[in-house]
C-alpha cells in the first residue's frame, strides 16, 4: 500500500559543455531514487559558438518541458589554465541556468569534487569510477555516449544525496554533530543494495 506522505521530486542534473552536454534525471520517492533518463546533447558539428549556446538553451528548455523537473542541479566549471575554455564553459553553464530560470526551476550548483565525493566517497575519483557506482546505485546497464551522460546523472544524484544528509541530520537526536557524506548515508540506509561493493 502506498504511503500518502512520501514526497516525490524529479531532479534534472546537467554537466554543461560546448561540445557535449551530459544530462540525467532521477525520481526521488522519499529515501528511494529511480533513474528516469540520461543522455547527451552533441554540438561538435556546430562551428558557431553562439549557435552552440542557442542549442544548449533550447535542449535544456525541452528537457524541462518534457520531464517537469522540480529542480536543476548543475556542475560548476572547474578552475583551468585555459581561460578561453573556462569562459566558454561558464557561458554554457549560464545558458543552462537561464533556461531553468525561464521555467521557474530552482538551481543548485556543485563543484566537480563535491559531486565525485558524494557518489564514490572520493573527491578525486575518475569518470569511470563515478559511472560504475551510478550503474550499481540505479541499476542500469545502458552505455549511451557514456561518460558525458553519467557526468550529468552524477550531478542529479549528488543533489538528491544532499537531501538525505539534511534529513538525517535534522532527525538525529542529541547533540551529535557527526556529518555524513551522501555516499556514507546511502550505504547506511541501503546496505542490502550495495553488498559487495568496495569504496
Amino acid at each position: 500500500m502506498e504511503q500518502p506522505n512520501i514526497k516525490e521530486r524529479i531532479i534534472l542534473g546537467i554537466d554543461p559543455g560546448t561540445a557535449v552536454m551530459g544530462y540525467g534525471l532521477v525520481l526521488e520517492k522519499g529515501p528511494k531514487m529511480e533513474l528516469i533518463s540520461l543522455g547527451v546533447v552533441k554540438m561538435d558539428k556546430i562551428d558557431d559558438h553562439m549557435l552552440k549556446l542557442q542549442r544548449i538553451f533550447e535542449k535544456t528548455v525541452a528537457l524541462i518541458d518534457n520531464y517537469k523537473p522540480d529542480c536543476l542541479a548543475i556542475e560548476a566549471p572547474f578552475y583551468g589554465k585555459n581561460i578561453q575554455v573556462m569562459l566558454k564553459l561558464g557561458r554554457a553553464q549560464g545558458v543552462c541556468m537561464a533556461a531553468a530560470l525561464s521555467r521557474n526551476v530552482t538551481i543548485t550548483e556543485y563543484s566537480p569534487r563535491k559531486i565525485k565525493q558524494s557518489i564514490t566517497g572520493n573527491g578525486n575519483a575518475t569518470k569511470e569510477q563515478v559511472a560504475a557506482m551510478l550503474q550499481t546505485l540505479l541499476k542500469f546497464t545502458e552505455t549511451p555516449d557514456f561518460l558525458d551522460a553519467t557526468d550529468g546523472l552524477a550531478v542529479a544524484v549528488c543533489h538528491s544525496f544532499q537531501k538525505i544528509i539534511t534529513t538525517s541530520s535534522s532527525s538525529s537526536k542529541g547533540k551529535s554533530k557527526k556529518a555524513y557524506s551522501g555516499w556514507e548515508t546511502f550505504v547506511k540506509d541501503n546496505s542490502a543494495r550495495v553488498k559487495g561493493i568496495t569504496k
